[in-house]
């Protein structure tokens, strides 16, 4: 947890930075002569110990121009603010999601500071610090990503290692702006927690030479924190109800290894398809060899009129499908802990189908459908019952860098009855980060 002083001297610090490099651009054209001036002097000194390699000058006059990357990072900041009601007095029970709306009335879930930038020939490095207000109105921090990428491996291979969300279906690794919707799906906070399956690890991809886009990657991740909420997570007891046994890294199964596959075609000149599979195999704390199993489908689908102005209009369609394995070791219950627990594998699966309608320019129109359920859910916690829950929503965009939506959720909990919401969600973007996309 920290505060806005050190958020304020690190942005101090990057508009130095920012500072810097637009001098060095601006004086560019001008240091070729000067380090001509400066090498011709600095040449004529034969004596008090300087010497010069035989017909090969100390400085070159073109040093300065070869600098290429470095020189530069993008500095981006985007905020989300929620506003809102339900049903439901305690919105956390329904809103699952870190980035969620919190409370009746005002939230302000999200807020970016994003950098990047071109290390050098071979690196990229991005970073992603996210502030937030919880319920009680307490700010947040949070270093959420910051990784590297290679840019010049041969065969199409790309490496990318830090901090980062795992690539596994479509939504994982988006960030809050880039959803459809202004909550996280129902089913993805079940399986993955409520910040999503992110960790420290690497993961490695290959772009296949086909016709098509066809590219296979794989993640090799720490599986403890509570970013990996299926796996060593100290919040497991929601999971299997037990007191969470304290597991250390031993051997490479104690890690966490996320493989996916996606490829897409283009079915007409108007649409096209996406499909993909992923998977996430680790260990999870209900005991000392207890393991977890994630399987997933994704697909997309869209149809843009070939006299589309602006993007629009368009239709598309959106679905994930997910299923745990969760090997429940024996263990003590936390709720009582001279209760004995016994060895179960505990199955929950769900998914979630989105619609999205490009009316006519800066206005979209999405529908949601979601379902997740757990067998058996009476030996856990209320997190594996079978829940539902439909969204329809309207989105106007009054230019690429900001966005007003309102939507409604009707929510049906097996055992707790139905809620109703309704909320409203503002964003604005500032400097370079990506803009909507029309």
């Amino acid at each position: 947890m920290k505060r806005f002083p050190i958020v304020l001297a690190i942005v101090a610090l990057l508009g130095a930075r920012t500072a810097f490099a637009q001098a060095w651009t601006a004086s560019a054209d001008s240091l070729p002569a000067r380090f001509e001036a400066f090498t011709k002097r600095f040449n004529r000194l034969d004596g008090g110990g300087v010497r010069r390699a035989a017909a090969r000058p100390l400085f070159s006059p073109q040093a300065p121009q070869v600098r290429t990357a470095g020189a530069y990072m993008n500095i981006g900041f985007d905020g989300l603010a929620d506003f809102g009601w339900s049903s439901n007095k305690d919105v956390g029970a329904l809103q699952g999601g870190d980035h969620d709306p919190a409370v009746r009335g005002f939230t302000i879930p999200n807020v970016e500071l994003t950098l990047d930038g071109a290390v050098d020939p071979y690196f990229k490095g991005f970073a992603n610090i996210v502030y937030k207000l919880d319920a009680a109105g307490e700010t947040g921090v949070e270093l959420e990503e910051v990784y590297v990428l290679t840019t010049s491996l041969p065969h199409n291979l790309q490496i990318k290692g830090g901090q980062f969300f795992t690539e596994f279906g479509r939504q994982n690794s988006q960030h809050p702006h880039s959803w459809s919707f202004v909550d996280q799906p129902v089913v993805l906070n079940r399986m993955f927690g409520p910040d999503g399956l992110r960790s420290q690890g690497l993961r490695v991809s290959w772009l296949a030479p086909t016709p098509w886009y066809t590219e296979a990657m794989v993640g090799l991740m720490n599986s403890a924190g509570e970013t990996a909420f299926s796996f060593r997570s100290e919040e497991s007891s929601e999971i299997h109800g037990g007191a969470p046994a304290d597991r250390q890294v031993l051997r490479f199964g104690d890690m966490l290894l996320v493989p996916r596959l996606a490829t897409s075609f283009e079915l007409t000149s108007t649409q096209t398809l996406v499909v993909g599979a992923s998977a996430a195999f680790g260990p999870n704390n209900s005991g000392p060899s207890a393991k977890t199993r994630i399987y997933g489908a994704d697909l997309y689908w869209k149809w843009k009129s070939a006299t589309a102005h602006q993007g629009f209009p368009f239709v598309s369609l959106q679905a994930e499908v997910l299923s745990r394995r969760y090997d429940a070791a024996s263990r003590a219950s936390a709720d009582d802990p001279g209760v004995t627990l016994p060895a179960e594998m505990l199955r929950d699966r769900g998914g979630y189908a989105q619609m999205l309608w490009g009316v006519k320019p800066r206005w979209v129109l999405g529908l949601r459908a979601e379902l997740a359920n757990g067998d058996p859910a009476a030996v856990t916690s209320a997190l594996r019952a079978e829940r539902r829950r439909v969204s329809p929503n309207v989105t106007w965009y009054p230019s690429e860098f900001s966005k007003l939506r309102l939507q409604y959720n009707y929510d049906h909990r097996e055992g707790l009855g139905n809620d109703h919401s309704l909320w409203m969600q503002f964003e604005f973007i500032l400097g370079a980060h990506a803009s909507h996309k029309f």
